[in-house]
């Protein structure tokens, strides 16, 4: 389900990085600066990997070259400690209370078979513990931060199939259609 390249060089879909300051919001207020910032535990790379490699590809290129290619952000989704996300405190950091789950309700996300979660299970060699990926939580960091930052977070990678059934899932649940609740007589 993962692999660890030593040797990584760039920024592909399905790393993973963990314990990532996140700056969500910064404003002048009375002539200081206010910072709201949280701690992300885990979070996987959802950016397609083709964009990624072209980005690459750009960032080292020549200025007076052509750089249509070059990505401004990285699409992250959190991994959140599946523990936590079972008892509904995945969140309690940003003072939000979650739905907490029975064991039946946690089978059907452990088992992939519930649209808004992503069960990534643990790899003891890799030190990650179970996350679950909630799709509804998504960022993204700025390109030239994440590869200032990537050798101190990087952890290592969901091999290819493993990716593009994330990937697809993810697709999936961003592209649902919402259906007004419907009164009927």
């Amino acid at each position: 389900m993962y692999e660890r390249d030593t040797k990584k060089y760039n920024i592909s879909q399905g790393d993973i990085y963990q314990n990532f300051g996140y700056v969500r919001w910064a404003e002048l207020i009375e002539e200081n600066i206010e910072i709201d910032e949280i701690e992300i535990p885990f979070f996987v790379v959802l950016t397609q990997s083709c964009d990624l490699e072209w980005d690459f590809e750009d960032r080292n290129k020549s200025e007076k070259e052509k750089r249509d290619k070059y990505i401004q952000s990285i699409l992250v989704c959190p991994a959140y400690i599946a523990d936590l996300v079972k008892s509904g405190k995945h969140l309690e950091g940003l003072g939000l209370i979650m739905e907490n789950y029975n064991s039946k309700r946690w089978d059907i996300i452990k088992k992939n078979n519930n649209e808004r979660y992503h069960f990534l299970e643990k790899n003891e060699e890799l030190g990650l513990p179970d996350l679950v990926i909630d799709f509804k939580q998504y960022y993204t960091i700025p390109t030239h931060i994440l590869y200032k930052l990537y050798k101190d977070h990087f952890v290592g990678s969901l091999k290819p199939l493993f990716r593009e059934s994330l990937s697809h899932r993810f697709a999936f649940y961003l592209s649902r259609i919402g259906l007004p609740n419907i009164e009927r007589d």
